[in-house]
């Protein structure tokens, strides 16, 4: 840690975020899986539900079906593109979330305001999202099951060569759109639950990383709601790139195919993913910052 402490204040939150995220993503990809799946479901699927007497294959229906054909090791589907995503991509955002409080003057112990907060949130995500755009499209087409790439740099090389540019980064509209704003309203909820907090709560160690958990659960249930619709044309984008060339088409398919519902599609395994994951690596990343003196 004596090292770590020289470093730059940014690069100090680059790696207290990108170290938060590693263990967040590992342990909660099996979520991320199933809501893909729930949002893109495969014939075997729907089949399988057909025969419970269910039009649509549900959270256990998927996660059963999973384990089924490809073993337990099939719920880790996709983590390398997972770990190369979100891991630098958390790292950036808590980096540039860190530089961006600086520029306003914000001092390390200072609570930002609810408009400062999800403006903050916002502009962080979005600057991390447009960077790790190309690993998003590889993820959620791992994910899927539709296509059967080698490794993550075969998948580079193949959606180039297909797609081109545009291959690598559909999507990046509805996944501004989703996580922009999830972050926006994360952090504000984030910061506005723990200011409810009394001070002498925070005052151990054990009862100040309860309390920053509590709180990431709060904030992401909250978020995670508001964004689910983002989130499902996200996925209809990146895995069907010629059909839904744009956002509007994409919504025009859901709403038509499964009405208002379909823009929740997943939105269970998601909620708890998302408001798992993001509750886990803040509370590790406010541990590892003050243990590194950050804040």
């Amino acid at each position: 840690m004596d090292i770590v402490a020289n470093y730059h204040p940014v690069f100090k939150a680059f790696l207290a975020g990108s170290f938060s995220g590693t263990f967040s993503t590992i342990l909660f990809q099996p979520l991320d899986l199933v809501k893909t799946r729930l949002q893109n479901p495969s014939q075997n699927v729907v089949a399988a539900a057909a025969v419970n007497g269910r039009i649509q294959p549900g959270m256990i229906t998927i996660f059963t079906n999973i384990i089924r054909q490809e073993q337990i090791i099939g719920l880790w589907r996709g983590m390398v593109p997972s770990i190369a995503r979100c891991v630098p991509g958390v790292g950036l955002y808590f980096s540039s979330l860190h530089w961006l409080k600086a520029k306003l003057g914000k001092t390390r112990n200072q609570d930002l305001g609810p408009l400062e907060a999800v403006t903050l949130g916002v502009v962080a995500r979005s600057m991390s999202g447009v960077a790790l755009i190309p690993m998003t499209v590889i993820k959620t087409r791992y994910e899927s099951g539709v296509y059967k790439y080698n490794s993550l740099g075969g998948a580079l090389k193949a959606i180039y060569k297909a797609e081109g540019i545009r291959g690598l980064s559909c999507g990046l509209g509805p996944t501004l759109a989703r996580d922009a704003p999830f972050s926006g309203l994360y952090l504000m909820f984030y910061t506005q639950t723990k200011q409810a907090v009394p001070k002498e709560w925070l005052q151990t160690p054990t009862a100040a990383s309860l309390i920053h958990f509590s709180c990431g659960v709060v904030a992401g249930i909250a978020a995670s709601l508001a964004t689910n619709p983002a989130d499902v044309l996200k996925t209809k984008m990146q895995l069907y790139p010629d059909k839904f060339p744009n956002t509007f088409s994409a919504a025009l398919y859901v709403h038509q195919t499964y009405g208002i519902k379909g823009y929740f599609k997943g939105a269970v395994p998601r909620m708890l993913r998302r408001t798992l994951m993001a509750a886990m690596a803040w509370t590790v990343f406010e541990e590892i910052t003050r243990t590194i003196g950050l804040k």
